[in-house]
């Protein structure tokens, strides 16, 4: 494909990459554009990301359908366990973002997200430069396709490798398992 030409995914269409924690539709790849990789991202019911921070990277959130628990902020007290009860120097605390809301994500600026409702929600999702995030799910995904329990050292390697610093547990229906897509 030339750069004069442009690309179009339609509804439902764009490479998946699924685990039990979430499912990621790739839209627009770091193939296709210089500047973000896009992605379609469905948020199961009990899903918690973890707060978690990025050097290198800037992200952006539109929340399509449902509702979602969000932090973009940096906390009074980087506190190890549960990030919705952080707030700001500001007195900025988590929000619960519905359909429309945007969340813009800077480099070195704490975030996370999570599903606190019965329902999925879906979400677009970008991430600056490319192609990091599209990176490290895929290889997430073979990690996790090894079968038997997550190999934790091996996600802690990967999540170095593209710019993860993980601040609080991700958790996924009840569970708290360390391993998991950290966008």
């Amino acid at each position: 494909m030339s750069m004069t030409e442009g690309l179009l995914v339609p509804p439902g269409h764009g490479r998946t990459v699924a685990t039990p924690a979430q499912h990621v539709t790739f839209k627009v790849t770091g193939a296709h554009s210089r500047t973000a990789s896009s992605f379609e991202v469905v948020v199961p019911p009990g899903f918690d990301v973890g707060a978690h921070v990025h050097t290198r990277s800037e992200e952006l959130f539109y929340v399509l359908e449902g509702e979602l628990d969000v932090l973009a902020f940096e906390p009074r007290v980087r506190t190890p366990d549960n990030w919705r009860r952080w707030e700001s120097v500001s007195g900025s605390q988590v929000v619960r973002a519905g359909p429309g809301t945007v969340i813009a994500v800077p480099p070195g600026c704490p975030h996370a997200f999570a599903n606190p409702t019965d329902a999925p929600a879906r979400m677009f999702f970008q991430a600056a430069p490319p192609p990091d995030h599209e990176r490290y799910f895929e290889e997430l995904l073979e990690i996790l396709a090894a079968g038997g329990p997550p190999d934790e050292a091996a996600i802690e390697a990967l999540r170095a490798r593209y710019d993860i610093q993980q601040l609080t547990p991700l958790r996924h229906g009840g569970e708290v398992p360390a391993a998991g897509l950290a966008p």
